[in-house]
């Protein structure tokens, strides 16, 4: 573990007050209160260095069941997730971040699992953010702390340093564009999605334009780092991107998103040529387009398809489902295809249905979902996931179940 007093202090310092904190309303003011008392208002320069403070997150509780057959043994675990998200406001230009999620997790999984306790605590960061604070055999407690970052707005020029998200997708499941921080799409509770150690700049260069930069340091120490620029033409967002993945591939790609008509139109390519003397052989090409369309308030459907020329081979469940992978792992067929449709007969209740295919592995997954709204703050949702395929020349067949309640503040 890298540098595990600093981060400790830091949890630390973040838990004490969150009780607290999430208690109160979304945003509290140090000096809010005497100034109301007094009636004293500030000018432009006063307000800037005030400084403000706001907590929110969620807790929830989500059991799996994993099985084959429905009528054969099922392997059960049950998550109690917590996530707390805080920031500091100095003025409109300065803004701290620190967001963490606490998972208490128990079942079969731990004790079946021997590889699933370690796993959990796996941090692809410069700094280990992630902690098992106790484990036994049928339960572990782990703390990771998925942003930290500072924001400075200097301008046209905005400045982020630290634990942050960096989004460059423009598709909506396979994002070959998104090479600082992948993730898999079956991940469906992880919501925030990863982050990266990294510096990013963006400029502005107009109302829909922007030059970006950015480096991120991964777990061994090895850099991804690019440029990008982004702008409107003919009513589509285009954007061009270069640089380097993992100090091991030369990296370039486009994007876009536009509308044809009714539908919106998306789509993301991406090269990998590795450097000379790498360990890799060869150039990866990942492309992706897909058309999405709202036929009313209540109804949308999208269809998304991708080909890359080096799909990776998988040998395990673990590396399709859990991810971890880069952008370049994204495909593991030549061909692979998506679709979903999401119907919501009242605006409290939503039902999806999604469905892939994937040639090379002869194989397929289904999705359905059911998401209901059953009080203010308080979510319900019934999720199935059923994988059909070849991996490592077996069958692999199998069913997961999900229950969650979730509670947001």
């Amino acid at each position: 573990m890298k540098l595990t007093h600093f981060p400790a202090a830091l949890l630390l310092c973040a838990m004490l007050p969150s009780a607290g904190l999430a208690g109160m309303n979304a945003e509290v003011s140090g000096s809010d209160t005497s100034q109301r008392a007094a009636g004293i208002i500030y000018g432009p320069e006063e307000q800037e260095k005030q400084i403000s403070l706001t907590a929110g997150g969620y807790a929830s509780w989500l059991h799996t069941a994993m099985f084959e057959k429905p009528a054969e043994t099922w392997i059960n675990s049950s998550m109690l997730h917590n996530r707390l998200n805080f920031k500091a406001y100095a003025g409109s230009k300065v803004t701290f971040a620190l967001e963490l999620r606490n998972r208490f997790v128990t079942g079969d999984m731990v004790a079946l699992d021997p590889g699933y306790v370690t796993g959990l605590a796996a941090d692809n960061g410069w700094i280990d953010l992630s902690w098992n604070i106790s484990d036994g055999n049928s339960y572990v407690l782990n703390t990771m702390i998925d942003r930290a970052y500072l924001d400075i707005a200097l301008g046209r020029l905005q400045v982020t340093a630290g634990r942050q998200r960096i989004n460059w997708s423009q598709s909506l499941v396979w994002n070959p564009n998104d090479i600082f921080n992948t993730y898999s799409f079956f991940d469906f509770d992880y919501v925030e999605r990863p982050g990266s150690d990294a510096l990013r700049l963006v400029y502005s260069t107009g109302a829909s334009s922007a030059a970006e930069a950015a480096v991120k340091v991964n777990s061994h120490g090895r850099l991804t780092a690019a440029g990008l620029f982004r702008f409107s033409l003919l009513n589509t967002d285009l954007q061009f991107f270069a640089g380097e993945t993992d100090e091991e591939f030369f990296t370039a790609g486009t994007g876009w998103s536009g509308a044809l008509g009714p539908f919106s139109v998306r789509g993301e390519a991406t090269l990998f040529a590795p450097f000379e003397g790498s360990e890799h052989e060869g150039s990866t090409v990942i492309a992706t387009a897909g058309i999405d369309r709202a036929f009313s308030d209540r109804l949308t459907a999208m269809v998304q398809v991708m080909y890359s020329n080096r799909p990776l081979l998988l040998d395990s469940f673990t590396a399709l489902y859990e991810g971890g992978l880069t952008a370049r792992d994204l495909a593991f067929s030549e061909f692979s295809a998506v679709g979903q449709v999401t119907w919501m007969p009242m605006p409290l209740l939503s039902i999806s249905m999604s469905a892939m295919w994937y040639p090379d592995l002869d194989g397929w997954y289904a999705g359905p979902s059911v998401d209901l709204s059953l009080a203010e703050n308080v979510d319900f949702s019934f999720l199935w996931q059923h994988f059909d395929m070849r991996l490592a020349n077996a069958e692999t067949k199998l069913n997961l179940g999900f229950l969650r309640i979730r509670y947001s503040f």
